[in-house]
């Protein structure tokens, strides 16, 4: 019985330091999709992001990569901008940038396992996006693609109270009007109600990942094998174990440094790494916004590019000797505590935002006349 309850408190605690450890990109992450999509007028992000071209994939790419680092909230925003009119093309490209080509992502894998994962993961990022937008219609058609828009946009529209957008107003006159940060505390109230199950659940499977020893993640890779063996096997275990294991982008690099230390292959971290976004609770999200039929195959689209981007970075680091062939991290450095130090600084910002826009919410809710229409979960 002691066993048991030590167990399920160092699982409970590894689930606590990385929600401590990402709890301020997700809270960002979701302010940022809510004033997306209480103030971006729908004509101007179609003209930005509207087609499938290099140029509206690159403008997606860039916003993702100044984004929040957090694969729930990258999924959030992605989806405000995807029924607002940007295209399929445009709003994965936004995701996969925002969980691959943010700084802090690289600053805590450099931290744990070497600089040459954070090189191959903004490269490794590059390289998805653009398999995505060369296979993309080979997953899904236009008219998926449309009935998915369709979707997304009459799960939203029926909660919807009128948005700043449909007042024309300028940026100036939306930063310092009432009405509009109301209408972005809504947002942020509905999203954060809708999706704190998923969240929570990930956060938990996290923490039980983290307790089974380095053995049983020796076990599931072959090592021994003659190349290419090792590496293919390797490089479609790690989303596997993904999917089954991990919250986010951030808050995977651990596990990804337990693998590493484990055996796994170079090749395998970065599919590993590259599968934040087909999480199970993130593929119940997927459900959620577009219907079941797109969602599959988004994720089918996410894997392939996954598994081919983490062999090609593989391939070329190979040649140019970047892989690391020095001691691997031990399983003690893997985890980290409460400290004072720059993660509390945010946290605390993340709690201030976070209680405002919640504040807010409420206030509106409570102002609202008797009958009136408001949010409801999903």
């Amino acid at each position: 019985m002691s066993g048991t309850l030590d167990l399920i408190w160092h699982a409970l605690r590894d689930a606590l330091l990385m929600a401590w450890a990402v709890w301020w990109a997700l809270v960002i992450g979701f302010a940022i999709s809510a004033m997306v999509q209480a103030w971006a007028p729908r004509e101007r992000v179609e003209r930005a992001l509207g087609s499938g071209g290099a140029r509206p994939v690159s403008l997606a790419t860039a916003l993702g990569a100044v984004s929040s680092s957090c694969s729930y909230a990258a999924v959030a925003i992605a989806r405000s901008l995807f029924a607002k009119g940007a295209s399929a093309a445009s709003a994965l490209a936004f995701q996969f940038a925002s969980t691959n080509l943010v700084w802090e992502l690289g600053v805590v894998l450099w931290v744990l396992i070497g600089w040459q994962f954070t090189l191959a993961e903004f490269v490794g990022g590059l390289v998805m996006i653009a398999l995505m937008t060369i296979l993309l219609r080979v997953f899904v058609s236009p008219k998926a693609e449309e009935v998915a828009r369709d979707h997304a946009t009459g799960a939203r529209g029926e909660h919807e109270h009128g948005s700043v957008s449909s007042h024309r107003l300028r940026w100036r006159e939306r930063l310092l009007s009432a009405e509009g940060w109301s209408d972005v505390a809504d947002n942020f109230s509905h999203d954060v109600l809708m999706l704190w199950k998923e969240i929570t659940a990930g956060f938990l499977l996290a923490g039980v990942a983290a307790q089974f020893s380095n053995a049983f993640f020796t076990s599931l890779f072959v090592t021994n094998a003659p190349r290419p063996i090792p590496t293919l096997e390797n490089v479609l275990v790690g989303p596997l174990i993904a999917v089954l294991s991990f919250v986010c982008s951030v808050g995977n690099v651990p596990l990804a440094a337990v693998l590493w230390s484990g055996g796994i292959s170079f090749a395998g971290v970065l599919s590993f790494l590259f599968a934040d976004l087909i999480v199970l609770p993130i593929i119940a999200i997927y459900r959620k916004f577009y219907g079941g039929g797109y969602a599959a195959r988004i994720v089918g689209l996410m894997l392939v590019t996954m598994v081919v981007a983490a062999l090609a970075v593989d391939g070329l680091f190979s040649l140019l000797g970047l892989i690391p062939s020095g001691p691997r991290p031990s399983r003690a450095a893997v985890f980290g505590s409460v400290q004072l130090d720059y993660k509390l600084i945010l946290n605390v910002v993340g709690v201030l935002i976070f209680g405002t826009l919640m504040g807010l919410s409420a206030r509106r809710a409570a102002r609202a006349p008797a009958g009136a229409h408001v949010h409801h979960c999903h």
